[in-house]
């Protein structure tokens, strides 16, 4: 897995980054199947309550800040399975963008440690970034079950 990190203020550890990667894989491989970790790349950006704001209404139209941006570069699996086969030596999935103070006001208000909430929202993007979504009540539980099965197999369960 190939994590091209934007994090100016070095708020994600090594370690941390160590959990992204893992985190990637599993969900990747529940849904690819047979990856090389080296084939996919994503772009990871940690910026403030400020520019997450500006991008969001950039590219949404929503004029408040938010916990985390998805900008996916396949509209679902079957698109990145198409490109997969045709034996590229990378494919980009797509821009991951985390506002870290709002990361940390959730952690805190569901209790968690700020590591479990960075992970829980790079996964959920992942997710995104494959093409699910959580619109509709069928598609959130979808969507929850997926995070859920890789947040417990890195043991970061809720």
């Amino acid at each position: 897995m190939i994590l091209n990190y934007i994090d100016e203020d070095n708020k994600i550890s090594e370690e941390l980054r160590h959990i992204f990667e893992k985190a990637s894989e599993l969900a990747l491989e529940d849904e690819i199947g047979d990856i090389k970790p080296s084939e996919i790349e994503i772009s990871l950006t940690i910026v403030s309550k400020g520019e997450i704001r500006e991008i969001n209404n950039e590219y949404r139209g929503i004029d408040k800040p938010t916990d985390v941006l998805s900008f996916p570069q396949y509209q679902n699996i079957k698109e990145i399975k198409e490109e997969l086969a045709k034996k590229p030596e990378i494919i980009m999935l797509g821009d991951v963008v985390i506002c870290d103070e709002i990361a940390e006001v959730q952690a805190r208000e569901y209790g968690n440690k700020i590591e479990r909430e960075f992970v829980y929202l790079f996964v959920h993007s992942l997710f995104h970034l494959m093409g699910y979504d959580h619109m509709l009540d069928d598609e959130r539980r979808i969507m929850r079950k997926k995070e859920e099965d890789v947040m417990r197999k890195i043991g970061l369960e809720r």
